[in-house]
């Protein structure tokens, strides 16, 4: 019996492209370094650090300057660059009348997933906020899904479901014993979630709904 939901946040509760765009680009012009837009996608899902590495050989102190400089914009002005996603608010209502616990479990940070979360007036609507630490070894989502189940004290993760747009969210709820429903409206292509090997591939939003209200 299905009990416990985990929602990525970005790109499967709400549409960050602009604002995560933005904050690279801001970053990455620090060090004089242009990229076209659509380049830049990758960076939404995966922690920072993984997605900065490569532009810095792996060179750990410009990958946290370069992080730092994300945060500059960020912070102020990318994280209300975004939008929930259409039918959203509806189906974690929905969800939470018939007694499911939802959880965001997400390698944002955690002080940023909550204010994004209080923005779109949906944090009600979730038990606990499970995210990447700040300053911390927790950014991977197998990391934050451990410390989420921990947190609830979950032991037969046949009662958990994930639900994420990114290979790493199938990667991490498969690590920690859970399936995962893929959603093809964020940034992950099918082919990266089929080969992820993901349980469940929901096109929409409304696609989704069926499939978590189904009784899985």
């Amino acid at each position: 019996m299905l009990t416990y939901i985990f929602f990525d946040l970005d790109g499967t509760l709400t549409d960050s492209k602009p604002g995560i765009i933005h904050s690279v680009q801001h970053a990455l012009n620090f060090f004089h370094i242009h990229v076209p837009p659509e380049q830049l996608i990758p960076f939404i899902g995966p922690p920072l650090r993984d997605s900065f590495a490569p532009f810095f050989d792996n060179n750990e102190a410009r990958v946290a300057l370069a992080i730092q400089k994300y945060r500059e914009y960020y912070t102020v002005q990318g994280i209300f660059e975004n939008s929930l996603y259409d039918g959203m608010a509806d189906l974690l209502r929905e969800l939470q009348r018939q007694g499911y616990v939802l959880c965001v479990a997400t390698s944002k940070p955690e002080p940023f997933a909550r204010r994004i979360l209080e923005h779109f007036q949906i944090s009600g609507f979730f038990s606990l906020v499970a995210g990447a630490e700040l300053h911390g070894p927790r950014n991977s989502k197998t990391d934050v899904l451990r410390y989420a189940c921990a947190q609830w004290g979950i032991e037969d993760m046949r009662s958990c479901l994930m639900v994420g747009d990114r290979k790493y969210d199938v990667q991490g709820a498969h690590a920690v014993g859970m399936a995962c429903a893929g959603v093809l409206y964020g940034y992950g292509s099918r082919e990266e979630l089929t080969e992820a090997r993901a349980d469940y591939l929901c096109e929409t939003v409304p696609d989704l709904r069926h499939l978590l209200l189904r009784e899985l």
